[in-house]
């Protein structure tokens, strides 16, 4: 796949309108409260106090509701963090940056954590819901980390792609470990010490290069 070494962040996610927001906040009432196939327009209509015309209106249907609300709770996040000013800055310093927004911000947000439980829990009868989240937060995410380090070519990375895939999957898979299968009670296995050894393994590529020279 080939990659533009001037990167940008595409897609930048558009500010959320009040009536939006409001919407939303209703809404994973709703999908938490029931689960996915039990939530309807009608439900999320009562606990947002919209009608479900203004619903379709913002979101056309349960699908890109819950896609939205997948988009709030993750990349909104990250948008701050790729913006160009922030691009051009020490490798090892952003990169951490990504890590721990994505371990505070993301993770550590109850709704974020209540809602990748859903997905998981509803993947089987609803594998639609898993392909939405793979979609619309790892692989996003492995894309524009992808690019970042496309255009940082000092840092020696073969191959950018499967590093960024390394990089979001350690820390989502750590997450799952921690967060849902009671990881903090059997493991002591700290962020930082993930992070350091994260940061490690790309930096390494770089005097890898260094030395080869």
């Amino acid at each position: 796949m080939f990659i533009n070494p001037t990167f940008q962040l595409e897609n930048t996610l558009p500010a959320i309108a009040p009536k939006q927001e409001q919407i939303l906040q209703g809404a994973i009432q709703v999908f938490l409260k029931e689960g996915y196939a039990r939530t309807s327009m009608d439900r999320v209509s009562a606990a947002a106090k919209v009608s479900k015309q203004t619903i379709y209106s913002h979101f056309q249907d349960k699908e890109g509701l819950f896609k939205a609300l997948i988009e709030r709770l993750t990349l909104a996040c990250f948008q701050s963090i790729f913006c160009t000013e922030n691009l051009h800055g020490e490798p090892a310093i952003f990169l951490r940056q990504i890590a721990k927004i994505y371990l505070t911000e993301v993770a550590d947000n109850p709704d974020y954590l209540a809602l990748l439980r859903l997905t998981i829990a509803e993947s089987q009868n609803f594998p639609e819901l898993a392909k939405l989240y793979t979609q619309t937060v790892m692989l996003r995410g492995q894309q524009m980390l992808s690019q970042y380090l496309v255009s940082h070519p000092e840092l020696g990375i073969t191959d950018p792609e499967a590093m960024a895939h390394i990089f979001f999957g350690s820390l989502v898979s750590y997450v799952i470990l921690q967060e849902m299968l009671y990881g903090k009670e059997l493991t002591s296995l700290s962020r930082d010490r993930l992070l350091d050894s994260l940061i490690n393994a790309v930096m390494s590529q770089s005097l890898n290069t260094v030395t080869q020279e």
